[in-house]
């Protein structure tokens, strides 16, 4: 007999441990989600007061009455994952003086910077990062290579991993022949996009900053700093 408690794993996972709904059902397909010691499947369900829910061997969160939502200017040379088997800095670490466990949304890979965005908010996580909802990212991109026939082909038609991306937005900040510096916009998110794009365009990445998702913007939040979102961030983010 269900109890009038349970609720389907992960919804009870994006909640309680602040990922999407996708990342929450892969999760449980790849075996790493157990229920009271026995490994989950996809469409169980639980009750979260009663039931010990563990992912990797690490018990859920307790339920938080405080939401948070911030931006974290991450530093080149951290992974955007809470903990890593390698042993390599996590954003973990600079987010460690906030009182609740929060968990990034979306990711930056370990040698890109800029804005991440992290929460405890599970529904929260699962509106900004699932593909229907395409909030624009900029990034400030420092390049090598012929930059205006790097532009061009940056706006030709492009396919990754099989898939015809949307033209991106680019503008030329500078270009002093060696290095030039350019903010590209673009509305998917696949892995490592931009240094795949500009690897096709011809052009050699140097650096790689995240400067806004979906009108919200890094502005002068120092490396390694973190601050809470507005409210007025927060409806931009939503699409109120």
């Amino acid at each position: 007999m269900i109890s009038a408690m349970e609720e389907r794993l992960q919804k009870i996972i994006a909640a309680r441990a602040g990922l999407s709904r996708r990342a929450a059902e892969e999760l449980i397909s790849e075996g790493c989600v157990t229920v009271n010691g026995v490994t989950a499947a996809l469409g169980c369900r639980a009750d979260p007061e009663r039931d010990e829910v563990r992912i990797r061997g690490v018990p859920l969160p307790a339920a938080s009455g405080r939401k948070y939502y911030i931006m974290l200017n991450k530093p080149v040379g951290y992974v955007t994952t809470m903990r890593d088997e390698q042993g390599r800095r996590s954003v973990a670490e600079l987010v460690a003086d906030i009182p609740e466990r929060v968990y990034p949304v979306g990711r930056l890979d370990i040698n890109s910077e800029g804005l991440l965005l992290m929460t405890n908010d599970g529904d929260f996580a699962n509106l900004i990062a699932h593909p229907s909802n395409e909030k624009e990212k900029t990034y400030r991109v420092l390049v090598s290579g012929d930059a205006e026939a790097g532009m061009r082909k940056l706006q030709e038609p492009m396919e990754l991993d099989g898939h015809k991306i949307r033209r991106p937005r680019v503008r030329l900040l500078y270009d002093r022949g060696a290095t030039a510096a350019m903010d590209i916009t673009i509305h998917e998110g696949r892995n490592r996009q931009i240094r795949r794009m500009c690897e096709a365009a011809g052009l050699r990445v140097h650096r790689l900053t995240r400067i806004s998702i979906g009108g919200v913007r890094l502005g002068g939040l120092k490396k390694g700093e973190w601050r809470e979102l507005t409210p007025e961030e927060l409806r931009a983010l939503r699409g109120a």
